[in-house]
């Protein structure tokens, strides 16, 4: 993937639900396992969009967080037992693709454009997830404080003891923001911002549901929760900021698969326009252009411009912040 999966991609959104669901189908009969790393209620309507066009696949998913639903295709690539992967993130694409367990798969007439693609054809993405904030537009005129429009603002001693994120050592959507901003920035911004946090908690959402809620004016999290209480009618704009912290999302075929046939037919479906308007409603950029609720052309997806070591990361950051 040209400027997004390679560098970036943290954790996806997990699932802890193993699902066998019934028939989807091909031109004819065959089986389809998936491995994949999507929230339950995307899975359940992408499968009944999949098994609406082809009713003859049977369909059957094992749905894990990002982390071991990797390990375990990867351990079992000598024998494979799933044909696809998706929904899982761009650094997970990338450690398959170096294990061999990816096969190279380019779906034929795919409307994905080139920057979700990867190089050598392993993999495509199929949504990118931006960071952004989610300010309390009721506390923000109540506080008398003025309205953040980029990262940098965040820094604003202004904004002293009003900022909640979740803590990156516990959320991928947290490693996402402090790792760009270390990014861009350097470590003295992430320690500026460190004096105006009111709260790290352990999850990505929980910054936009507490900044709905009342609880904090201005929380840090990714653009499904935010919009999810601004589609609720709360008191919450989404504000994106200069730049854009970001997750990449996608899908290959497994190498070795028992149903190459149904997979590719799943890939074929899952990056086509019909698999788009599926996904939809439920993201914030999409691989094709016209679907997600945001216009991507209004998002500098940042690239990062250097590699990034997850564990030494968040060792650092819990050696300076999290006692």
């Amino acid at each position: 993937m040209r400027r997004y999966i390679k560098a970036l991609g943290l954790f996806a959104l997990a699932g802890l639900v193993t699902a066998g669901l019934p028939g989807v189908a091909a031109a004819e009969p065959g089986e389809l396992v998936l491995y994949t790393a999507s929230n339950p209620k995307i899975e359940k309507v992408m499968m009944e969009a999949f098994q609406k066009k082809y009713p003859d696949i049977k369909v059957s998913a094992v749905n894990l967080s990002t982390g071991p639903i990797t390990e375990r295709a990867i351990a079992e690539r000598e024998n494979p037992q799933a044909d696809v992967i998706w929904m899982i993130n761009g650094i997970a694409l990338e450690q398959l693709k170096a294990a061999g367990a990816l096969e190279p798969y380019v779906p034929e007439n795919s409307p994905v454009v080139e920057e979700f693609r990867d190089d050598d054809g392993f993999y495509m993405g199929h949504n990118a997830t931006v960071m952004a904030m989610a300010v309390n537009t009721k506390l923000l005129e109540e506080k008398g404080l003025p309205m953040p429009t980029t990262w940098e603002d965040l820094v604003k001693p202004v904004y002293k003891g009003a900022i909640t994120i979740a803590a990156p050592t516990k959320s991928g959507t947290g490693l996402s923001i402090f790792s760009t901003m270390v990014d861009v920035f350097g470590w003295n911004f992430v320690d500026n911002l460190h004096q105006n946090i009111f709260q790290y908690n352990s999850s990505g959402s929980a910054a936009a549901r507490q900044t709905a809620s009342g609880e904090t004016v201005i929380g840090l999290s990714y653009d499904g929760a935010i919009l999810q209480q601004v589609d609720a009618g709360r008191s919450v704009e989404m504000v994106i900021g200069r730049i854009s912290p970001n997750v990449v999302e996608g899908a290959g075929l497994l190498a070795g698969a028992k149903h190459p046939k149904e997979g590719k037919i799943f890939l074929d479906w899952l990056f086509s326009k019909d698999g788009a308007e599926a996904l939809g409603p439920f993201i914030g950029i999409g691989a094709v252009p016209g679907y997600g609720k945001i216009d991507i052309s209004k998002v500098h997806l940042w690239k990062m411009r250097r590699p990034l070591d997850a564990n030494a990361f968040k060792k650092k950051w819990a050696d300076l912040y999290e006692n």
